[in-house]
């Protein structure tokens, strides 16, 4: 079980990696899930790519303090579902996601990354009682 959790926090690791660098890439179209009732939203889009970035590097290579990241990024992709809801709301398109159908799973699976991120940190065991290493 620990080499499957070890393979999902390294899968994820490369999702946050590649969000990042998208929003960095893609500034403009990001901001088709930016409420556009945010100040600074292209600073926001952009400074999220960074810290996307940053939760994937810390997910591979900040051991000491893994539990503490499973955290904060579990926070973070729960203040991000406000994007989702907008994007849902306002109808806007945004990589393949063009229909209702299609954002309605996008948020849908918010809660999946959620607890994706709680249970490849090992924070959702620490928490419960559970396995106090997580390699």
């Amino acid at each position: 079980m620990e080499r499957f959790r070890t393979l999902a926090r390294w899968a994820l690791a490369a999702l946050m990696i590649g969000a990042g660098v998208g929003h960095l890439l893609y500034t403009q179209e990001f901001l088709a899930q930016t409420p556009s009732w945010l100040p600074l939203r292209e600073f926001l889009v952009v400074a999220s790519g960074f810290l996307e970035i940053g939760f994937g590097v810390a997910l591979l290579v900040w051991r000491e303090r893994r539990r503490e990241v499973g955290w904060v990024l579990a926070a973070y992709l729960v203040v991000v579902v406000v994007g989702n809801v907008y994007q849902l709301t306002e109808h806007t398109s945004l990589f393949a996601l063009d229909t209702d159908a299609e954002r309605w799973a996008r948020l849908a699976a918010q809660p999946v990354l959620v607890v994706w991120a709680l249970w490849c940190t090992g924070t959702w065991f620490h928490t419960a009682g559970g396995a106090d290493d997580v390699s």
